[in-house]
């Protein structure tokens, strides 16, 4: 079975108008007082100037779809990862539909890339085994959805555009390298982030520096052992 992979090249580091005034209205000019004003009558009032007009408010836009947890449960430890809905939907729905699916439970850490210290990414997936892995999904590009691979991004694993199904990666340090960058050559649509670990660094850290195998797809960077995901769970939202 021909291994569903990311091809990641990844460098090691050091490689307004004017506010509108309120329109109040001006009070109509007093009328002169009578010139011999009869005994009984009182004064004219002065007008009250009138209030300027309440401006409508603006309605706040709804709020997007909250974040969801997920917890994965690995042979080296726990990891959570929180989901963006709401800034790249179509991919965080398509990780929480292998979720949801149990698609993810039995999956195996395959892949470790480290070429400096705090630095590369860890991967994980259904490896494109048919009976695991659902149709491709559209990209999101970072530029679309203002996330950036940063420490602890979860991203999806793609060849080009348009590619990506069921293959995740988490960065472990910060990596713009991997954002989409529209100015430079080629496939510059980057990798859709959805998403960042809110627990576990620690055990992703453990996972990427464990010993690699000297063949594969990737030598050097495939897991000599690899490291198996038991389940993947929903979390209860947060309070």
């Amino acid at each position: 079975m021909l291994a569903f992979l990311l091809a990641l090249q990844v460098a090691a580091p050091g490689s307004a108008p004017a506010s509108p005034q309120s329109a109040q209205a001006q009070p109509a000019p007093a009328q002169p007082a009578p010139s011999q004003p009869a005994p009984s009558q009182p004064a004219p009032s002065q007008p009250a100037p009138s209030q300027p007009a309440a401006s409508a408010a603006t309605p706040a836009p709804p709020p997007g779809p909250a974040p969801v947890r997920v917890a994965l449960q690995t042979s080296e430890g726990r990891i959570v990862v929180e989901v963006d809905r709401a800034r790249a939907p179509i991919t965080a729905n398509n990780f929480l539909a292998y979720v949801d699916g149990r698609r993810l439970d039995g999956v195996v850490f395959y892949r470790a890339v480290a070429p400096a210290p705090g630095f590369g990414f860890v991967q994980f997936g259904t490896q494109n085994a048919p009976k695991r892995t659902l149709p491709p999904i559209r990209h999101e590009p970072t530029t679309r959805t203002g996330l950036r691979h940063l420490d602890g991004t979860i991203s999806t694993a793609r060849f080009a555009p348009g590619t990506a199904r069921g293959d995740f990666t988490i960065s472990v340090g910060d990596q713009p390298s991997l954002d989409a960058n529209l100015s430079g050559p080629g496939d510059n649509q980057g990798y859709a982030a959805f998403g960042r670990v809110v627990e576990g660094m620690d055990t992703v850290r453990r996972i990427q520096a464990l010993p690699k195998a000297a063949g594969g797809h990737f030598p050097g960077e495939e897991l000599a052992a690899p490291v198996r995901i038991a389940t993947a769970r929903r979390l209860p939202a947060p309070r």
